[in-house]
């Protein structure tokens, strides 16, 4: 499928319908996950329940990873690419059983991973879901939240496991993962239920000062934590001929537009004729140990030329905090404006990327920009050439869409994930109570 990028700028909107922007500010909010916790609501994310004897099989065709070492009560952060080993999307995969797995994905990969379930005719049943609500509690603090309000000990919970528990008379599960890279937990429960359990866990959490994690801020810690994320940092992959039999499927005849057409935003001063510019593999965003190249998966061989011969790498982009105070200042001035740089980061729902350069080369291409009040910096993700990639490099951003007024932005090369990772903290050398 060939794709009129002139699209990609139009029908720009800000929507947030599952969830509140603010609850105690944004500046409030971002120090929750580095000195105590927060909860926030990700029960956005679809369930895609794929049970059967084929069912690994269908996942092991299709996504990067491996699944070799891959036990009940275990997760995985599964990458599906296309046939050029560019990324469509991602999730979460649970196991649950020896024939049951559950993909949790806040991108609409699932249709793309249900259409081809079905051309392929795999013995394995499937159904797409909505009746979990997902929270997220998090910071250093969580471990003695989740404690209390499930009467036992949660030590044994590995990272990237979950196990069964119980909360307010409610059964639910507990992931062990950690989006803000801390500690963390996300309680996952029956639907119908979520608001009342929502108001306990809040209400448990005020001994430890908890925070609610609005909208404004909830990608500010995927930013520091290294997490790249569909939409605010590339372009699903799913345009080129080797796509036309999904899009086939879902012409207007048949089904109705692609759940894809949605994602398929941009904005910033990068520009370019082909959508697969906006594209990214694993390799460039930091996810290539994820790829097992000991197996057949679809966009392999892709993939295996990528990893052999890296051409870009992800990296955190500190910007010069006198060239963004210029940016904020010219809506004060006299003349046009430069766009407006919101903050802490940007709530168009779209691929916000700016192109980066050195003596006028583009080099790379920064996206997901925010301010971290904790840090006190302006950051972003870059994949950037690897020969620019050396932390404390000097890079040039370039703030502005094409046709506006723009602004030459210095920024330096800085280490990613930008925060310490201490998502793998055994839980076991904790202290028993809080200090």
């Amino acid at each position: 499928m060939k794709y009129d990028v002139k699209k990609l700028r139009q029908g720009l909107e800000i929507t947030r319908s599952w969830e509140k922007m603010e609850y105690t500010g944004w500046q409030d909010e971002n120090l929750s996950w580095k000195e105590d916790c927060y909860i926030g609501d990700w029960s956005q994310m679809v369930e895609f329940r794929v049970k059967g004897p084929q069912a690994l099989k269908f996942f092991s065709d299709y996504a990067v990873n491996s699944f070799e070492k891959f036990a009940i009560g275990r997760a995985k952060h599964v990458i599906f690419c296309n046939i050029d080993g560019k990324v469509i999307g991602e999730g979460i995969l649970m196991r649950f059983g020896e024939d049951d797995f559950e993909f949790q994905s806040g991108g609409p990969v699932w249709s793309w991973l249900d259409f081809n379930l079905k051309k392929g005719c795999y013995d394995a049943s499937y159904r797409k879901l909505d009746n979990k609500f997902k929270y997220q509690v998090s910071g250093p603090k969580s471990i003695y939240l989740m404690e209390k309000i499930t009467g036992a000990s949660l030590r044994g919970i590995k990272f990237m496991h979950f196990a069964p528990a119980r909360i307010f008379g409610v059964d639910v599960d507990l992931l062990r993962q950690g989006m803000a890279g801390e500690i963390g937990f996300e309680i996952q429960g029956p639907k119908e239920l979520g608001k009342e359990i929502y108001d306990e866990i809040y209400a448990a959490g005020r001994e430890f000062n908890i925070r609610r994690i609005g909208a404004r801020t909830a990608m500010v810690n995927h930013m520091e934590a290294c997490f790249p994320t569909v939409v605010h940092d590339y372009l699903p992959a799913l345009t080129g001929e080797g796509e036309n039999d999904y899009w086939n499927a879902y012409n207007p005849n048949m089904l109705g537009a692609s759940p894809f057409d949605h994602f398929l935003k941009v904005r910033g001063s990068f520009d370019a004729d082909d959508i697969a510019a906006w594209y990214r593999n694993p390799v460039e965003l930091g996810w290539g140990a994820r790829i097992d190249l000991n197996h057949e998966f679809y966009g392999r061989d892709a993939l295996e030329k990528e990893a052999a011969n890296p051409k870009r790498k992800i990296v955190t982009l500190e910007w010069n905090l006198d060239d963004v105070a210029d940016v904020c200042a010219s809506l004060f001035g006299n003349g046009e404006p430069y766009d407006f740089m919101e903050l802490p980061r940007t709530q168009w729902y779209c691929n916000y990327a700016d192109k980066v350069t050195e003596n006028g080369k583009v080099i790379g291409i920064a996206t997901n920009r925010c301010f971290s009040y904790y840090f006190r910096k302006m950051i972003s993700h870059c994949s950037i050439d690897i020969a620019y990639s050396a932390v404390g490099t000097e890079v040039t951003v370039t703030w502005g869409a094409p046709g506006s007024r723009q602004k030459e932005i210095r920024a330096t090369v800085a280490s990613s994930p930008y925060k310490k990772d201490n998502r793998c903290v055994d839980l076991k050398t904790l202290p028993e109570k809080m200090p």
